[in-house]
C-alpha cells in the first residue's frame, strides 16, 4: 500500500466532507463530555451509542421521560457574533425544562450537531457549551453526532438538535390531573428570551429598528447581541431540590416550561378541563428586552404573551396553602419567584 500523501485530498475531501476534522473534533469533545459523567454512564464518547445503566435500588416503579429540541434561530445571533460557547447551554436547558415538567430528574443527554464544513475548534467550543448545560442540569452527555453537510448549510452556519432522557417514579409524575381551583400559580424567572421568538425579535430590532449586534443599549445596559445571546435557565437542580423538600402531588401539583407560545399558550396544557389560570397584572417585572420589542415592533400585548416568556421561564402549581413556603424555598435557593395568580373555573389565561 502506497504512503499517504498529506497533500493530497481524497475523492470524499475534495466533495467537501473531510474525514480527519471529524476524527480530530471527536477528540476535542471526549473531554468536555467526560465532565459530564455521573453514576449510572458505561463506556466513553465515540462509539456507536451511549449507554446509561439504571439504578434500579433508588426506584420503586422507575418511568423514564424524553424529549428533544433545539434552538432556533438564536443560533443565527451566535454565528453573527461567531461566540459559540453558550447555545450548547441553550440547547440542554430546551430539552431538560421540558421532562422536568413531568417532575423527571435528567439522567443523559445527546446532541446532534450539523454544519456545511466541519471546523473542529468550533465544534468543540458548541460541545463545550452542551457539556456546561449537563453539568448545570446533573445529567451525563453520553452521544451525539456530528454531520458534515457541504452545499446544505452556508459557511459558518450550522444547526444543533439535543435529546435529553430523565427518570421519575411513577406515582410523583406531574400530569396535572391533581390542580383544583384555588392552586397558586408561581413563577420562576427567565433570563430573557431563553430560546424562543427570536425570528420575530430579529425582525424588529435589526429589520425594523436598524440596530446593529454591536450596538450598546443604555435600557439593556449591554449591547443587543449580548442581551440576545443570554442563554436560556436551566431549572433542573432547583426544582428538584424542592421536589425534595415538599410532598409531590399534594404540595407541588404540577409544572409548565415557558416556551414556545409564551405564557398563553403553555399554561393551559397542563391545566384540567373546566379550569384555567387568572394571572394578576403587574405581579412579576418584564424584563426591558421584551418591552423594547414591543415598543420598536409596535406588537400587541396579547401577542407578545403569545410568543414569549415575558419574563417567567417556568411556572409551578402548589397547593395554595403552602405557596408562601414553596416560595420562601426558592427563594433561599436563589430564585427570583413571584405569586402570578391562581387556578379558577374557566379555561386558558386570564389577566385580572
Amino acid at each position: 500500500m502506497k504512503e499517504k500523501d498529506p497533500e493530497k485530498k481524497s475523492f470524499y475531501q475534495a466533495a467537501g466532507v473531510d474525514i480527519d476534522a471529524g476524527n480530530r473534533a471527536v477528540e476535542l469533545i471526549k473531554k468536555h463530555a467526560a465532565t459530564t459523567w455521573r453514576p449510572g454512564v458505561l463506556g466513553g464518547i465515540g462509539g456507536f451509542s451511549g449507554l446509561f445503566a439504571l439504578d434500579l435500588d433508588r426506584f420503586r416503579a422507575p418511568v423514564l421521560v424524553s424529549g428533544t429540541d433545539g434552538v432556533g434561530t438564536k443560533l443565527r445571533i451566535a454565528q453573527m457574533m461567531r461566540k459559540h460557547d453558550t447555545v450548547g447551554i441553550d440547547l440542554v436547558a430546551m430539552c431538560v425544562n421540558d421532562i422536568l415538567v413531568c417532575g423527571a430528574e435528567p439522567l443523559f443527554f445527546l446532541d446532534y450537531l450539523a454544519c456545511g464544513k466541519l471546523v473542529p475548534e468550533q465544534a468543540a467550543e458548541v460541545v463545550a457549551g452542551i457539556a456546561a448545560g449537563c453539568r448545570e442540569a446533573g445529567c451525563a452527555l453520553i452521544g451525539g453526532e456530528t454531520a458534515e453537510m457541504p452545499g446544505f448549510y452556508r459557511p459558518g452556519e450550522y444547526d444543533l438538535a439535543g435529546f435529553a432522557v430523565g427518570v421519575v417514579e411513577r406515582d410523583q409524575i406531574w400530569d396535572g390531573e391533581k390542580i383544583r381551583t384555588g392552586d397558586a400559580v408561581l413563577g420562576i424567572a427567565s433570563t430573557g428570551l431563553h430560546s424562543n421568538g427570536y425570528s420575530l425579535a430579529r425582525r424588529v430590532l435589526f429589520e425594523g429598528a436598524g440596530y446593529e449586534i454591536d450596538t450598546f443599549l443604555p435600557e439593556l445596559g449591554r449591547t443587543v447581541g449580548e442581551e440576545l445571546l443570554i442563554p436560556t435557565k436551566i431549572y433542573a437542580k432547583t426544582v428538584l431540590a424542592l421536589k425534595e423538600k415538599f410532598e409531590s402531588g399534594r404540595v407541588l401539583k404540577g409544572a409548565a416550561h415557558i416556551t414556545g407560545g409564551g405564557i398563553l399558550e403553555n399554561l393551559p396544557r397542563l391545566l384540567p378541563r373546566g379550569l384555567g389560570a387568572a394571572l394578576r397584572q403587574g405581579s412579576w417585572p418584564i424584563p426591558p428586552i421584551f418591552e423594547l420589542i414591543q415598543l420598536q415592533g409596535k406588537i400587541p400585548a396579547d401577542e407578545m404573551y403569545r410568543v414569549f416568556n415575558m419574563g417567567i421561564g417556568f411556572v409551578l402549581f402548589t397547593r395554595a396553602e403552602e405557596a408562601g413556603a414553596v416560595r420562601r424555598a426558592l427563594q433561599e435557593m436563589g430564585e427570583a419567584v413571584f405569586l402570578l395568580g391562581e387556578v379558577r373555573p374557566g379555561s386558558g389565561v386570564a389577566f385580572i
